[in-house]
């Protein structure tokens, strides 16, 4: 999976935050967060939801049972950094809860219905995270 990322990554910066393949066309930024095991820095491409300034990432891990390593690194220490186009900026990681985070993934899904799809296949609820500016 890491080779697969990496690649994106490396599409991403080289031509200011566009890809194509899967993520042609989608909403996609970069998150680098600080690896709760390790304290290296851990850089993931994930597709967002644009939300009153806010961006929103979903711990989806595509409906796999349990969540992805950068929501545990999240939890561990919220401050982040996201690049989004050719911006990169400083956040603070805050997990949604209830009828916020409800109304939040519908929306995703109704954007990107993979999301509901990955929603049946787990048993856990998928944690959206808001990732809020912090410069």
């Amino acid at each position: 999976m890491s080779d697969w990322n990496e690649k994106i990554i490396e599409e991403f910066r080289a031509n200011d935050g566009k890809v194509g393949g899967p993520f042609d066309g989608a909403p996609l930024l970069l998150l680098t967060s600080t690896g709760a095991k390790t304290g290296e820095a851990r850089t993931t491409p994930l597709m967002y939801l644009a939300d009153q300034g806010r961006y929103v990432v979903f711990a989806s891990k595509g409906g796999a049972p349990t969540n992805p390593d950068w929501f545990h690194n999240l939890m561990a220490d919220p401050d982040a950094t996201v690049e989004v186009g050719t911006e990169r900026f400083p956040v603070t990681a805050v997990v949604t809860e209830g009828a916020e985070r409800d109304a939040l993934f519908a929306r995703q899904v109704e954007a990107f219905p993979q999301f509901g799809e990955y929603e049946e296949q787990t048993d856990r609820v998928i944690p959206a995270i808001a990732l809020i500016r912090a410069d």
